[in-house]
Order: structure tokens, then sequence, then C-alpha cells
């Protein structure tokens, strides 16, 4: 008996699309943005929409990858 592991989207991307180095680059461009000018409103307007990319790519991409495949296989 073999369990098959399910296929993911983050199986076909190279390592610069994989959800750490997606993280992991926008959590170092807020935080570069914080230690290069000290000022919270500028941060708050890198983070917004740095966060919203992040949130995209590695929460919602995955799913809409998910329902679009699964529409294909019909």
């Amino acid at each position: 008996m073999t369990l098959e592991k399910p296929d993911s989207v983050w199986n076909h991307k190279p390592w610069w699309c994989q959800p750490w180095s997606i993280i992991l680059t926008g959590i170092s461009i807020i935080s570069g943005s914080w230690l290069l000018f000290k000022i919270i409103w500028l941060t708050i307007l890198v983070a917004i929409p740095i966060s919203a990319w992040m949130g995209f790519f590695v929460i919602l991409f995955p799913k809409l990858a998910l329902q679009a495949e699964s529409q294909q296989s019909i």
C-alpha cells in the first residue's frame, strides 16, 4: 500500500517562487523600508501592497490553481 502525495502547485514552480522565498522577500522589503527610512507611515504604505502580494501568491494562488485543475479534469 503506497500513499500518493497530492500534486501541489509549488512542485511546478522554481525556487524563487516558493512560499518561503515569497514570505522572506516580503518581510525583507518591509523591514528594509523601516531600517532605511524609520518612518512608520512610509513603512505601512510599503507593507500594504507587499502583504497583499504575499497573501495572493501564498494563500489565494494555490487555491485558484487547484480549482482550475479540478475544472480542467472534468
